[in-house]
C-alpha cells in the first residue's frame, strides 16, 4: 500500500499500469510462441465528423512508447482532427501490447482538456485566459492539465507545482480565505496586507465580491491601493443575476472616476458562452471546470494489419492510412499509397524504437492556433 492512490511512473513504463485482458494476452501470445509483426492505428472515429478536437497528450505517449521496438507514426501536438488515426504502430504486437491502457488514457484525457481550453481561447480571442481548475484533478495530473491549457493558448495557470514540471511560473493573487481570515468589514486591510507582502512582480488584483457588492468592494478597493491593476469578480452563479450588466456598471464606475487603466477579470462557473457574452466588457477570464471537467475523447487502438495481411475488425477501416490538411482546412483521410492534396500530418515520432521529435508548448501553440483559423475551429459559436 501507498501513502496516495498514484501508480508510480515505473509502473506504468514497465506495462503494469494496463488492463488485465492484456496480461492474458502476453499469455497467450507466449505460450503459443506467437507475436505477429502488426500495423495498430489510434482513432476517434473513423471518418470526418466536423467535430474538431485539439491533439494532446502525445509527449507522455511517447516516452512510453520509446525504447520499445516499433515505428509510431502521429499527429503533432497542437494538431486539430476531426477523424481519421491520429497515430500510426507498427512493430511486434508484444512490444507494446500492455502498453495499450496507459497510451490511450495519455492520449485520451489531455485531448479532451485541450479541446475545452480551445473552446475557451476562441470564445474570447483577445481577453486574457487562465486556467483555474487545478483543483478539480487529481494532483498527480495537474501538469498535464496545465500543457493542456497552454498548448489551446491559454496565457497562464494557477497550480505551482505543475508550473516546476513545465518550466513555467504559476500566477495568481488572493483567494476569499484571505480577505475572510480579516474578519467581516475588513476587506481593506486584507487588500493592504496583500500589497504590502507580495513580489513587485505580481499583479495588484483585488477580489471584489466576499462580503459586499461587488460595484461597492471594487470602488473601496481602488481607493486602498495605489495602482491597483485591477479587480477579479467571482461572484457565486446563485447570486449573479444578470452578470454582464453588473460588469457593464462597474466598467463605468471605475471610468467615471478616472480608474479606466483597472482591468476587470472575471471567474467562477466561466464557459464559453458566457466569455462571448462579456468579452467586450471585461479584461480577462479564469476558467476552471470547463477545463478541468472536459469529457474524455473516445481513442481506441485497433490492429489493421497482421504480417502484411489486412485483419481489421467489424467497424473498422481496413487499409494502412495516412491523414491530411488539405489547402481548403478540411481533414482528409486515404490510403497512404493514395496521391492527395495537402499536407500529411501523420509524421515520424517513433523510428527502430528511438524518439526522433521534440515537444516545445509554445510550437505546439502557434500550431493550435494557425490550424483553428484554417479549419474555423469555434466560429459557428459566433
Amino acid at each position: 500500500m501507498t501513502e496516495f492512490d498514484i501508480v508510480p511512473p515505473e509502473a506504468i513504463r514497465a506495462g503494469d499500469a494496463t488492463d488485465a485482458y492484456f496480461n492474458r494476452t502476453v499469455e497467450a501470445l507466449e505460450a503459443a510462441e506467437t507475436n505477429p509483426q502488426v500495423v495498430a492505428e489510434v482513432t476517434a472515429s473513423q471518418f470526418p465528423s466536423g467535430d474538431w478536437e485539439l491533439f494532446a497528450g502525445i509527449k507522455d505517449a511517447a516516452h512510453l512508447l520509446s525504447g520499445c521496438d516499433i515505428d509510431v507514426l502521429a499527429l503533432r501536438e497542437g494538431q486539430l482532427f476531426d477523424g481519421g488515426p491520429v497515430m500510426r504502430i507498427e512493430g511486434p504486437y508484444l512490444e507494446f501490447c500492455r502498453l495499450e491502457t496507459s497510451l490511450l488514457g495519455f492520449l485520451s484525457h489531455a485531448t479532451g482538456m485541450a479541446t475545452a481550453a480551445l473552446e475557451t481561447r476562441r470564445a474570447a480571442p483577445d481577453s486574457e485566459v487562465l486556467s483555474f481548475g487545478s483543483r478539480h484533478v487529481h494532483p498527480s495530473i495537474a501538469a498535464m492539465l496545465e500543457r493542456s491549457a497552454l498548448i489551446a493558448g491559454l496565457d497562464g495557470f494557477s497550480h505551482v507545482a505543475a508550473g516546476d514540471v513545465l518550466g513555467r511560473e504559476a500566477g495568481g493573487t488572493m483567494p476569499h480565505a484571505l480577505i475572510i481570515a480579516f474578519g467581516r468589514n475588513q476587506q481593506e486591510r486584507a487588500w493592504e496586507a496583500f500589497d504590502t507582502a507580495v513580489g513587485e512582480d505580481v499583479p495588484r488584483i483585488a477580489l471584489c465580491d466576499t462580503y459586499d457588492d461587488e460595484i461597492e468592494e471594487s470602488l473601496r478597493a481602488v481607493e486602498a491601493i495605489d495602482g491597483l491593476d485591477g479587480v477579479r469578480i467571482d461572484t457565486t452563479s446563485s447570486r449573479r443575476g444578470d452578470y454582464a450588466h453588473i460588469l457593464k456598471e462597474l466598467r463605468w464606475k471605475l471610468d467615471i472616476r478616472g480608474h479606466e487603466d483597472v482591468d476587470i477579470f472575471a471567474s467562477g462557473g466561466v464557459e464559453p458562452e458566457l466569455m462571448r457574452e462579456l468579452r467586450d466588457i471585461v479584461d480577462g477570464f479564469g476558467v476552471g471546470g470547463y477545463i478541468s471537467d472536459a469529457s474524455t475523447t473516445d481513442f481506441a487502438l485497433d490492429i489493421i494489419e497482421v504480417e502484411g495481411e489486412m485483419a481489421t475488425k467489424r467497424g473498422k477501416l481496413d487499409g494502412t492510412k495516412q491523414v491530411y490538411r488539405t489547402p481548403a482546412g478540411e481533414h482528409k483521410i486515404a490510403l497512404e499509397e493514395d496521391d492527395v492534396e495537402g499536407d500529411p500530418l501523420l509524421v515520424p515520432l517513433i523510428e527502430n524504437g528511438e524518439l526522433v521529435r521534440e515537444f516545445d508548448i509554445d510550437e505546439a501553440a502557434q500550431r493550435a492556433a494557425a490550424d483553428s483559423e484554417l479549419v474555423g475551429f469555434g466560429e459557428s459559436e459566433d
